[in-house]
């Protein structure tokens, strides 16, 4: 079956079966079963002759005596073998899911932020899950029908033989032609799989934008318009299912009656064979038995292609996010510590391959322990700017140095191992405080150092009024939380790890002014001695700040310090008097 594939789904199957290899002893159980199971099967079909023939006609007294315990032993041993095929067969299957899930999940791990950005969470999630499981299904259930099911064909055909060669000409003319059909079936079975598993991915990328924004939902009245949504999808996957199930329904229906026309055939030959006294009861019987038995395997073997190419076009769109490129990480500089030089020469970006460039030649120079705040409008270019020194992006031109070496020089881990980052999106996972404080390469750290860390950035004012203190689940994407305490549990992380290179985006953002002075306080202890990058909208958070640049549409149009700007009346004075318009001026 596999042979009449086109070359990608055969690639695409070797690579499966990849997964399946490094278990060969329990595959051999599983086959040694599975040949066991057919090998009995056909043991019950050949006992009806003597049944037949030497019991019931002849009234044979010692065959009478022994052939009870012949088919006691046959059920035994059929037991035995099904038992034996379900647990190799399960325990192969979990461990194709498990090792596929965990390398589909290392690869999200290592995937470019520009390609997890540009995807769709949804499809990627779907692929976790419902993809995953379309392949295990496929690899186990393909060996159970191409083992057990064809060599129980395969041994009724030898029966079958042995019993009348003449009969089975009319059984031998049926078989290419069900081998015809079930590879017509096959290209539909695939098309429509492929269809399936795009529209799960839909499902599951709706369901997770309602549950993710379900308070925008709730206030802005989105239930209809959300429900609409979720219907289109869900109707698509619905049709494409069906498509499936015609497909295959039609399938096992065309071989039913292919079958049936050559039951018809035998039977026919079989009452000419007796009338010439060439065929016994019990040899009619035993021969039928054996064509019967081959039904079921016949059915299978249809039904299978339709599980086969729904775990082919699984694994395909596996394989299509385990192939695509890593960040790229060939740098080999790995020092323990660095000063904190960083320096930015005609840095020029963008998010996509058109001409709309997001950063344009942006030069600056920040000297270990300095601070540098980057000012402007919404869109001017800040966050990116912050984004490019730990290689969250590469700049499509210029250089990026750390203590003089540009950074792709730096192994990936090492460069990011010496900056912090707090950003005003504060990601944080559904788990403990502590664990959300301590997180990563942090949970080295002692008692002590995370107890100093929560208190520098005030995080144990609130969390020694919870009853289960750091230990309180935050909840997921830390929603039990305030916006003010996940922000501090962020800048918590940043002081703990206490490395050169702090960048800070929109750092105090959630906090109110109370909070914010606290915070403040932390965050100049914290960037004493480090080279920050402050990207700030509130002014007045970076007047103390060594240098501050002003970035407009993606180029540096001003920089200096505080007071000089103000002095120069220029694009930061405006900025400044719109935040303090309401304060009085000094006269």
């Amino acid at each position: 079956m596999v042979s009449n594939l086109n070359p990608r789904v055969r690639e695409v199957y070797a690579r499966l079966w990849r997964y399946v290899l490094p278990h060969k002893l329990i595959g051999l159980i599983a086959v040694v079963a599975m040949a066991t199971t057919a090998v009995v099967e056909l043991s019950m079909v050949a006992l009806v002759k003597p049944l037949m023939d030497d019991t019931l006609v002849a009234h044979n007294l010692d065959t009478a005596r022994w052939i009870p315990f012949a088919f006691v032993a046959v059920f035994v041993c059929r037991g035995v073998a099904g038992v034996a095929t379900e647990w190799s067969l399960g325990w192969i299957g979990r461990k194709v899911i498990s090792d596929l899930r965990r390398d589909v999940f290392r690869k999200f791990l290592t995937l470019p932020s520009r390609f997890i950005e540009t995807h769709s969470t949804g499809p990627m999630l779907s692929r976790m899950t419902y993809n995953v499981e379309m392949v295990a299904e496929s690899v186990t259930t393909v060996v159970t029908v191409m083992v057990r099911d064809l060599l129980t064909v395969i041994a009724a055909i030898g029966l079958m033989l042995y019993q009348s060669e003449r009969l089975f000409l009319f059984v031998a003319v049926l078989l290419p032609i069900i081998a015809l059909l079930i590879l017509l079936l096959g290209k539909a079975f695939r098309r429509y799989s492929g269809h399936i598993q795009d529209t799960v991915g839909e499902v599951a990328q709706v369901t997770d934008e309602v549950l993710t924004g379900n308070r925008v939902v709730k206030i802005f009245g989105g239930y209809d318009y959300e429900m609409e949504r979720l219907i289109e999808v869900d109707d698509s996957n619905r049709k494409q299912n069906l498509k499936l199930i015609r497909s295959r329904a039609m399938g096992v229906a065309m071989t039913q009656i292919i079958f049936g026309v050559g039951v018809a055939g035998v039977v026919y030959a079989a009452g000419i064979e007796s009338l010439n006294g060439n065929l016994s009861p019990g040899t009619f019987m035993s021969f039928f038995g054996a064509m019967m038995l081959m039904l079921q395997p016949l059915r299978r073997i249809t039904n299978i292609n339709a599980v086969l190419q729904r775990g082919i076009a699984a694994g395909d769109s596996l394989f299509g996010i385990i192939d695509e490129p890593d960040e790229v990480n060939s740098g080999t500089h790995s020092p323990e510590s660095i000063r904190g030089d960083v320096e930015f020469r005609y840095v020029c970006f963008g998010y996509n391959d058109d001409d709309s460039t997001v950063l344009k030649d942006v030069s600056l120079n920040i000297a270990a322990g300095r601070t540098i705040a980057i000012v402007g409008h919404s869109g001017s270019g800040k966050t990116t700017l912050a984004s490019l020194l730990p290689r969250f992006y590469d700049a499509d031109a210029g250089e990026i140095l750390l203590d003089g070496r540009p950074v792709q020089d730096y192994e990936l881990s090492n460069l990011r191992s010496h900056i912090s980052f707090v950003s005003q999106d504060i990601v944080l996972f559904n788990d403990s405080i502590e664990n959300n404080l301590a997180y990563g390469q942090l949970r080295h750290c002692s008692r002590s150092q995370i107890l100093q860390a929560a208190e520098a950035a005030h995080i144990i004012d609130f969390v020694k009024d919870m009853p289960n203190g750091f230990e309180t689940n935050v909840g997921d994407r830390g929603v039990l939380l305030s916006g003010g305490q996940r922000q501090r549990i962020a800048i918590g992380r940043a002081l703990l790890k206490n490395a050169p290179v702090l960048i800070l985006d929109e750092a105090t953002s959630s906090l109110d002014t109370k909070s914010e002075r606290r915070i403040q306080e932390a965050l100049e202890q914290l960037m004493a001695d480090r080279t920050t990058l402050v990207i700030a909208h509130r002014l007045s958070t970076v007047e103390n700040a060594d240098q501050i640049i002003v970035l407009d549409q993606g180029s540096i149009i001003e920089s200096g310090t505080h007071k000089e700007l103000l002095e120069t009346k220029g694009h930061y004075e405006a900025l400044y008097k719109m935040q303090f318009s309401n304060e009085s001026t000094p006269g």
